[in-house]
């Protein structure tokens, strides 16, 4: 079984994060970075099946070269392989072209398995798993809690709203997003940090692999959510303004 892991490096969370001179994107002269977390939960996910069936896991991540310190965590932490696509212009990119990029440097894998993380910690949006399977044409579950192999096909549990769940028999090959908490993340043992050192990290270039270069987004404008006060007096007896905070609380703040 060949598994594939996508994997996003970004800002270390809770990081002072300041804008840019230009005021179109966020200072990165000062920030730390990491693994995306949600994407950590998916890598924990493949070295567990890893672990029960013998898989092969390769780690996948589109980035700067500052993204090999992420790479050589999950080769650390057990992946077998990696797979770099080597760019600065993510931030340029739709989540298509992204996915795009992706898709098109596992093509040559025929990988059984695709897992990503549910979302990334920067930008938040959900898609790029999704994307991806389509782009790949294979079929695609997400929030996934669980995953049992049953010879050519997987079993998975999705978490659904209100304490529900899903579960779902689904064909190889398949690509899951992974909910983040459903295991205990592991570290990266002595051993497995020297051994990470000898393990393979293929080196793609978006150019080989036919990616165009004309940018897709053009970020205008980064800036802090504005703070605003704003004071509403409620009227009538003490069970009407009760009722009213309810209904402002419920569908204006939508806090209840």
């Amino acid at each position: 079984m060949k598994i594939v892991v996508a994997i996003k490096q970004v800002p270390v969370r809770d990081t002072n994060v300041r804008i840019g001179p230009d005021g179109k994107w966020i200072e990165e002269s000062d920030l730390e970075y990491e693994i995306n977390e949600p994407d950590a939960y998916a890598l924990e996910e493949a070295l567990q099946l890893k672990d029960q069936h013998g898989a092969e896991v390769i780690a996948l991540c589109a980035g700067p070269d500052r993204a090999g310190s992420i790479i050589r965590e999950a080769l650390a932490k057990g992946a077998d392989r990696a797979i770099h696509i080597e760019c600065d212009d993510l931030g340029t990119l739709d989540t298509l072209g992204v996915a795009q990029r992706l898709a098109e440097a596992v093509k040559t894998e025929s990988p059984d398995l695709i897992l990503t993380g549910l979302q990334s910690d920067d930008l938040g949006l959900g898609q790029t798993g999704v994307v991806m399977a389509e782009v790949l044409n294979i079929p695609h579950s997400t929030i996934i809690m669980h995953v049992e192999v049953e010879g050519a096909s997987i079993k998975v549990k999705r978490e659904l709203e209100d304490g529900w769940f899903q579960h779902i028999q689904m064909p190889l090959p398949a690509l899951l997003t992974i909910q983040s908490g459903i295991h205990r993340l592991r570290y990266a043992t002595l051993m497995g940090i020297k051994k990470a050192k000898t393990k393979e990290v293929k080196k793609l270039t978006p150019a080989e692999l036919g990616a165009t270069s004309a940018p897709a987004v053009a970020i205008d404008r980064v800036y802090l959510p504005e703070k605003k006060k704003q004071t509403q007096l409620l009227k009538g007896s003490p069970a009407e303004a009760a009722a009213q905070l309810v209904e402002k609380l419920k569908y204006e703040v939508r806090v209840i």
